[in-house]
């Protein structure tokens, strides 16, 4: 596929990103206002964002593993489908249990929107240039980050109602499914399916179990209870005996054998306080801004203005840097140092901390997860062969996903209690009664209906606990530095890392083709545009022809894998040709037009093995032009350099041995190698034996 023809289908990858993220980002100023219309109480506000959260993440791993199996593209639809029915029906919610319900539909599509755009992205571009893309996938996390409360809070503030935060994101699903339908298209490949289902239930029940307990404890039940108890062993044998079956299983749905690899084992830790620090930020922030500082929910959203325009800036222009360097490590280092400074400066604020201070706190948030937040996922995807891409970025997912919903359920309860003691310590030095008040500002989001004496005690009570909040994130942001420190840099590669594993068998014949990509460069590494490539497989015949675009690149497509030849030719600079192995996989390979080549190597005699001196060589273009001539001397070695890359004929002459004609490909770059051998002419044959005179 040609840059224009990726960026066509990523257009439709980022639509539904776009809606997925918006999912995220929207209700978050609009919950103050749901929970007061629907009676919510602060446990009610935080499974909100937790039931979403906790579902996306426990079916990612599943999602990623599917795609492994079936084609990426159906699964992407589904999981379109799948997040628009929960949109739609949260948006007719009555109760709290209702709208809980329906997001915990909406995260199962929100999971596998999630997790598959980083494996159909892993299977149109090669690691090198996925940098570039990744960089418009980083700025869709921005819009979607700044818009959603943007757009949250000015359906809340009009007529529309709170209804149309869910509704809004139903035609551009619509829109995002259709685009894709006509624009992706994908190699579909299927693997003998052996699902591991007892697994994939075991993990989801175990991280179901996990996040309730850190999402109950400390309001329905005590930390330190038996209910906390049974909740933690429940979640530890379920998960340990996951561990089990999917170390026996076929097709695991996390291939254990993936945390043997360093990189991919330092990405998952680091993807912790990646996820904590993004879903944390947009939640509590936006609860900040309206109950501490009693901003309207659009003003709200325009606070974090700081940390979306951080987002945006680092990852597109660590996306391009990345791309022409291959160095990915450095900007991680940078992303891991700016988000643990961020969090520990907003770990000061309180209810009257200075506006323009917390803007500066949070653009270094936003730095540090633009460098971060895609990168974890392309180091993974760069060191992990083609059948474990979707596990390996689905597991990278799970755990950023994982540290966003028990971070915002732990925080969520860290927040609950602060308040509360926050709020008895400013009653009890006014010589009030705590009592209801406590419960009222804990628990519920109606804080204009409380009474005018204590709306400022518990706005202040919430701005000084949300500091603590940060705090604790900033302890695990502490984990993600040292994953990235310790991570030992791979240089981007330029290949898809194709898996020729046997089992793998075409379905549809439409779209299972071998997809050769690349690009064609001058001799200076320029894109050359306007140049005619033309595939043939090694009998000659023609496979597929095609155009170089503006940026150089080109697509083409075979049939069937084994060893292929491209030619490129343009008028204004000498063609070129290369031998390209197809392995049933999509292919890149660059062309470099202009460069030369050449071909050298050894003249010996049939049989003796005797190296020819004097032989002469002579190469001939198609046209009959000689290119290059060589006279061997005593060790019959020759050398035929300077040569355009092309097909020639090499015709060999020598006394006493039979002319000898061959055909040699000269490709840029090193020289090929071919020794010839020459028949002695019979009249000239030695003859060894015993002569007998009578």
């Amino acid at each position: 596929m040609s840059h224009r023809q990726i960026m066509k289908a990523f257009s439709g990858l980022l639509l539904a990103l776009l809606v997925a993220m918006l999912s995220s980002t929207i209700v978050s100023n609009a919950l103050p206002t749901i929970l007061a219309d629907l009676h919510g109480s602060q446990s009610e506000y935080t499974w909100v964002v937790t039931a979403t959260l906790l579902t996306s993440t426990a079916t990612t791993p599943i999602w990623g593993k599917l795609s492994d199996l079936f084609s990426k593209k159906l699964l992407y639809q589904l999981a379109i489908v799948i997040f628009t029915i929960g949109s739609a029906l949260g948006g007719i919610s009555q109760s709290m249990p209702e709208l809980i319900a329906f997001r915990a539909l909406q995260g199962i599509g929100l999971g596998g929107l999630q997790a598959l755009i980083q494996v159909v992205i892993a299977a149109m571009i090669a690691p090198r240039d996925r940098g570039r893309y990744s960089g418009y996938t980083g700025a869709v996390f921005a819009v979607a980050t700044v818009s959603g409360p943007l757009i949250g809070g000015l359906i809340v503030d009009s007529p529309l109602g709170w209804r149309w935060c869910f509704w809004v994101c139903v035609p551009i699903a619509v829109i995002a499914f259709i685009v894709l339908g006509r624009t992706l298209k994908l190699p579909v490949l299927k693997r003998k399916v052996r699902i591991d289902w007892l697994g994939a239930t075991l993990l989801v029940g175990g991280v179901a179990l996990l996040l309730i307990w850190v999402s109950l404890a400390g309001a329905s039940f005590a930390w330190a209870s038996w209910t906390s108890v049974a909740y933690v062993a429940g979640a530890v044998v379920a998960l340990a005996l996951a561990v089990l079956v999917e170390s026996r299983a076929a097709e695991p749905v996390v291939p254990l054998r993936l945390f043997r690899n360093r990189t991919f084992t330092l990405a998952v830790l680091g993807s912790l306080a990646v996820g904590t620090a993004m879903f944390g930020g947009s939640v509590f922030l936006g609860q900040y801004y309206q109950i501490s500082r009693g901003f309207s929910p659009t003003h709200a959203g325009l606070m974090t203005l700081p940390l979306v325009l951080g987002l945006a800036l680092a990852s597109t222009s660590a996306g391009q840097v990345i791309s022409r360097t291959g160095r990915t490590k450095p900007f991680m280092v940078a992303g891991g140092t700016s988000l643990l400074a961020g969090l520990f400066l907003l770990s000061t604020v309180d209810h009257a901390t200075n506006l323009t201070l917390m803007g500066c706190y949070l653009a270094l948030v936003g730095i540090g997860l633009g460098f971060l937040m895609q990168n974890l996922v392309l180091v993974v995807q760069n060191t992990v062969a083609m059948r474990d891409m979707g596990s390996s970025s689905s597991v990278v997912t799970f755990f950023r996903s994982l540290g966003g919903a028990a971070g915002v359920s732990a925080l969520g309860a860290v927040l609950s209690a602060h308040v509360a003691t926050n709020i008895t310590s400013s009653l009890t030095r006014l010589g009030l009664p705590a009592g209801d008040a406590v419960h009222g500002g804990g628990g519920t989001f109606d804080i204009d209906g409380l009474p005018a004496a204590l709306q400022p005690v518990v706005r202040a009570a919430f701005g000084d606990a949300t500091g603590t909040v940060f705090l604790f994130a900033g302890f695990i942001a502490v984990v993600t530095l040292l994953a990235v420190l310790f991570m030992k840099e791979v240089p981007l590669r330029r290949t898809l890392d194709a898996d020729t594993t046997p089992a793998v068998a075409p379905v549809l014949a439409a779209e299972v083709t071998t997809a050769l990509r690349g690009r064609v460069l001058d001799a200076d590494g320029r894109p050359v545009p306007g140049v005619t490539l033309t595939l043939t497989d090694v009998s000659g015949r023609q496979v597929d022809v095609g155009r170089s675009a503006r940026t150089g690149e080109f697509a083409l497509s075979a049939g069937a894998a084994g060893e292929h030849v491209l030619l490129a030719t343009s008028g204004a600079l000498p063609p070129a040709v290369s031998t390209v192995r197809l392995t049933g996989m999509p292919v890149w390979h660059d062309l470099l037009l202009g460069g030369t080549g050449g071909v050298r190597g050894r003249v010996r005699t049939s049989g003796r093995h005797a190296a020819v001196a004097g032989a002469a060589l002579t190469l001939t273009d198609p046209a009959g032009t000689v290119v290059a001539s060589h006279l061997t001397g005593g060790d019959g070695a020759y050398d035929l350099a300077g040569v355009p890359a092309g097909s020639y004929t090499l015709t060999v002459t020598a006394y006493g041995h039979e002319p000898h004609a061959e055909a040699v490909v000269v490709s840029t770059g090193s020289p090929a190698h071919l020794d010839v051998v020459l028949e002695e002419e019979p009249e000239f044959a030695r003859h060894s034996g015993t002569l007998n005179l009578s």
